[in-house]
């Protein structure tokens, strides 16, 4: 099978991503529906800007589908909104959705879109309540949990965003990407929080548990490195006893890890992290990532050496 159908976007550089959809045309000639539906959703990575191949792939997708198919109203939705050149345009988009879901107001991809364009338009409040409508008639979705719990963050509601993400792990408990996440959420909730030494001891577990789940995983370690460095200068300034549940608002009724596994783990987490600097060449798509570790590694030597 060539590597056009399989190679995600997020994976390829600009120049490779372009390479790749210069290639459609005659690809798009030789393969099913069903490729062509992957296709569009490559194409329509800002990266390539193929707008005449994502334009060939929505039309060859209506013709065996229907225009009335709700995946393809979404998606020729999600092509329409690429192709708006300002914010009247994506108004008018918006008015569009509302006319169809006030016909059919069971039509998921729709009213993804509706949500999604929301908050590009920069009303997230608005979003909010769209999603939590989606989410009342279908509370199993997991993108929808997702976003809602993003546009959560973005105003500072930590609870419920870190209750969105318990959601999607109800659904997909070893997703290890969703459990990193939620320890960022709490490592960041921990600045407002009554209870910081419990939110710190959870994103620690948090972060452990994405990097069980998935060996390898540098933003697991990276959380790790930074929630257990927080948390041990949380347990010594305020001289407090560890292995004992934390007296504060946490939900988790487990022990705060003591200093010696905090200082294990911290350890793993930076040997690790060092080893991938040391791997990478620094020039690939993986370099801010890089760029980022490298700082975190020289922020703590100075801090050691102080």
């Amino acid at each position: 099978m060539s590597s056009i159908a399989t190679i995600s976007p997020l994976q390829n550089s600009h120049a490779e991503a372009l390479n790749v959809s210069q290639q459609a045309g005659s690809y798009l000639q030789r393969n099913s529906a069903t490729t062509r539906l992957v296709l569009l959703r490559y194409l329509s990575n800002p990266e390539t800007g193929d707008d005449k191949a994502a334009h060939f792939c929505l039309e060859k997708l209506a013709e065996r589908f229907g225009t009335n198919n709700e995946r393809v109203m979404g998606l020729r939705g999600l092509y329409q909104e690429a192709m708006a050149d300002d914010n009247s345009a994506l108004e008018q988009m918006l008015h569009e959705y509302d006319e169809i879901l006030s016909e059919d107001s069971s039509n998921t991809p729709i009213k993804k879109r509706r949500a999604a364009l929301l908050r590009s338009l920069s009303r997230e409040a608005e979003a909010i309540d769209a999603l939590v409508e989606l989410l009342e008639a279908s509370p199993t979705d997991i993108e929808a949990w997702a976003e809602l719990s993003e546009l959560y963050v973005l105003h500072g509601c930590y609870q419920q965003a870190e209750f969105c993400l318990e959601e999607i792990l109800l659904s997909a408990p070893n997703a290890w990407n969703m459990h990193a996440r939620l320890g960022e959420i709490l490592y960041i909730a921990a600045a407002t929080t009554h209870d910081k030494v419990g939110s710190l001891a959870e994103s620690v577990r948090r972060f452990c548990r994405s990097i069980e789940l998935c060996d390898g995983y540098l933003r697991g370690y990276y959380g790790l490195m930074v929630a257990s460095d927080r948390l041990l200068e949380a347990i010594v300034a305020g001289n407090l006893k560890t292995n004992t549940v934390s007296n504060g608002n946490s939900s988790s009724e487990l022990p705060i890890p003591s200093v010696e596994t905090l200082r294990h783990l911290n350890q793993k987490a930076t040997l690790v992290l060092a080893e991938s600097t040391r791997k990478s060449n620094g020039n690939g798509s993986d370099a801010p990532d890089m760029a980022a570790i490298k700082h975190l590694l020289e922020s703590s030597t100075m801090a050691q050496q102080r």
